[in-house]
């Protein structure tokens, strides 16, 4: 399987952090920032269809408030997610690490705000606090860490919504860790699990499953076989 994907999402950080069960890790993804911020604007060019991300948001959207916060975790480009919360009125806080793919997000979804930030770095209480959040979309972001420290990232995640609030999660159905892959003439490392490993892994975390959708995805600009991309709808379980 080829493991690149429609990711409107970019790159998540994994150096030591707090948060909601999650320790950090010792990983150093200053090489997954670095490539993101070379690739830029080539990026959508060479993901341009992303039907299952665009059908995420939508169902999302219908268990939205009005107004409501939502947080987009690798938000790279800010398209289509961050445009899209944006277009439908509500609230959107983008993160990610790549300064380059934070650039071109800013000038394409101006009402949004965007913040260079480590994922382990995120909290909803305290000075620097970013929540609590009603919603939270993490699209193709948790593949940029190993698979040791991706439990810990969905605790933290859980952390940064209120009781009930919703996850847009994706992944790529992959039985990977932490594995080297050739992507836009640079090397970044993804991991991945299949379908009922990953189900558990989220259930674990502490919320309900309450739908999914799977799609085939094969990049405009490869020969690679399609890819099986994974969108799982999540309510925060608890207080």
């Amino acid at each position: 399987m080829s493991t690149r994907s429609s990711r409107g999402g970019g790159t998540v950080g994994a150096s030591s952090g707090a948060g909601e069960g999650y320790t950090g890790g010792a990983t150093d993804r200053s090489g997954q920032a670095a490539a993101f911020d070379a690739i830029g604007g080539r990026y959508d060019e060479a993901f341009p269809h992303k039907d299952g991300q665009l059908a995420a948001v939508e169902r999302l959207l219908t268990r939205l408030e009005p107004g409501a916060r939502v947080l987009d975790v690798g938000c790279g480009t800010g398209v289509p997610t961050a445009r899209q919360l944006v277009d439908a009125g509500h609230a959107v806080v983008g993160v990610d690490l790549s300064e380059g793919m934070l650039d071109l997000a800013r000038k394409q979804v101006p009402k949004a705000e965007f913040r260079q930030a480590d994922l382990t770095t995120l909290t909803a209480e305290g000075p620097d606090a970013l929540g609590p959040f009603d919603g939270v979309t993490c699209f193709f972001t948790l593949l940029m860490l190993p698979r040791a420290e991706i439990p810990g990232a969905l605790r933290l995640l859980r952390s940064l919504l209120r009781p009930g609030g919703r996850l847009a999660l994706s992944m790529v159905e992959a039985d990977l860790d932490d594995t080297e892959i050739p992507f836009l003439g640079h090397t970044i490392r993804v991991s991945g699990y299949l379908r009922d490993e990953l189900h558990q892994i989220v259930r674990d975390a502490g919320f309900e499953i309450t739908g999914e959708e799977t799609y085939a995805y094969a990049p405009a600009s490869t020969d690679a076989p399609p890819e099986h991309q994974l969108f799982i709808d999540c309510r925060r379980t608890g207080e």
